[in-house]
């Protein structure tokens, strides 16, 4: 362990991620009924939506350059969850006010919390990658407590809104970014002294790299893909005639699969290197969007494809942070983590939403998911070459 570093304790990353994806697990499927019943159209609701989409294009990226070129990148995390937490405060006086005030409100809590993500992976990393790779164990039991946090989150607060009032959304906000922020406190202070090193470190000589451009074409794509799900599943089932309830289990069974996962990451993920794991999830990707566009009516086989969740997400998302730990080194893996969000979460999520929408309305819903297929193909090609780029790499 290096000098300046303070013993990894599992317990405040397990307890970020709780209260981070516990937020995800409450705003993304209730904020709609929220701005529902304060009285905004329905294309009003999708434009408030994107704004999540759009800010993450810029917010990670610009955090993550602020946490390698200052050093302190637990004051900085710190710094944002303070802010997020003013910002979902203000949605309940914001709500009342009027379009612009909600909107700056709900950007300015975006902007805030795109801090979380690549902050918090490259403090993980610090502790848990080395020369030997991702200590895939304790990461996955780190990381472990998110799922457990947007699952119950869903479950819990859907209770709740029911009971209270939908218009009680923005205080359960409040209390979970308060609870966030009391995490960050509770996250080892990293004695990290900037250094001129940091300062002068450039990401584009490792973005050059055929494996890393390879890497992130594949990643987009992946998650291009996954788009089909996130924003066209539930609306898919619906028109299949399937109730909210099987809607909510589906999607439950996804969620309960990645943390399966997670849990006993420890035991098996070390089997296959990153890139067999990207190219088996991309692969999985299109066998599980094929299952869901032919077999809709068919509630087996969509548990079945809802199950391939633990390897199209879960496998996924730990391959793809061993592969920004090899090749970002920790002067610039803050950066490295922000490009995954940017180039993983907002850019497709812009993109997957806008032509999603297009092609559905042309051809159904159906055709949206066979779609996901080729894009997912696509994506284990480009897999397939960060690999073998990668070996031409090694063998010099």
């Amino acid at each position: 362990m290096k000098a300046d570093a303070a013993p990894f304790r599992a317990a405040p990353f397990g307890a970020l991620w709780l209260c981070y994806f516990g937020f995800v697990g409450l705003f993304s499927p209730y904020s709609p009924l929220w701005l529902s019943h304060l009285g905004y159209s329905t294309l009003a609701i999708g434009a408030f939506a994107s704004l999540q989409s759009w800010t993450r294009i810029v917010a990670p990226y610009g955090w993550g350059w602020l946490a390698d070129h200052g050093g302190r990148r637990v004051a900085l995390l710190r710094r944002a969850a303070l802010i997020s937490t003013v910002a979902a405060g203000a949605l309940w006086f914001a709500g009342a006010a009027g379009v612009w005030p909600l909107a700056l409100a709900m950007a300015l809590l975006f902007l805030a919390n795109g801090a979380v993500t690549p902050i918090a992976e490259t403090l993980l990393l610090k502790h848990l990658h080395d020369g030997s790779g991702l200590d895939a164990g304790r990461y996955g039991r780190v990381r472990l407590w998110g799922s457990i946090g947007f699952l119950a989150s869903v479950l819990v607060f859907g209770v709740l809104l029911q009971w209270v009032g939908i218009g009680a959304l923005p205080w359960f906000c409040l209390l979970l970014m308060a609870l966030l922020t009391l995490a960050a406190w509770r996250l080892p202070a990293q004695l990290e002294t900037p250094s001129a090193a940091p300062r002068r470190a450039s990401v584009w000589p490792v973005l050059r790299r055929p494996a890393v451009l390879w890497f992130f074409a594949g990643l987009m794509l992946t998650v291009l893909a996954h788009s089909s799900l996130y924003a066209f599943f539930s609306l898919y089932l619906v028109q299949l005639g399937y109730s909210k309830v099987y809607v909510g289990l589906l999607w439950a069974v996804s969620v309960a699969a990645e943390i399966v996962f997670f849990a006993f990451a420890g035991r098996f993920f070390a089997r296959l290197n990153m890139h067999h794991w990207l190219v088996l999830a991309a692969l999985v990707s299109a066998l599980r969007f094929a299952i869901t566009a032919a077999f809709g009516l068919q509630i087996a086989m969509l548990v079945l494809a809802q199950m391939m969740h633990a390897i199209t997400f879960a496998a996924q998302h730990m391959a793809c942070t061993s592969f920004i730990a090899r090749h970002f080194p920790d002067a610039l893996r803050a950066r490295g983590s922000a490009l995954y969000s940017v180039l993983g979460y907002g850019v497709p999520g812009v993109l997957g939403g806008l032509a999603g929408g297009l092609l559905s309305e042309a051809l159904g819903l159906g055709s949206v998911f066979w779609a996901a297929v080729g894009v997912a193909l696509a994506s284990a090609a480009c897999c397939a070459m960060a690999a073998r780029a990668d070996n031409a790499v090694a063998r010099g």
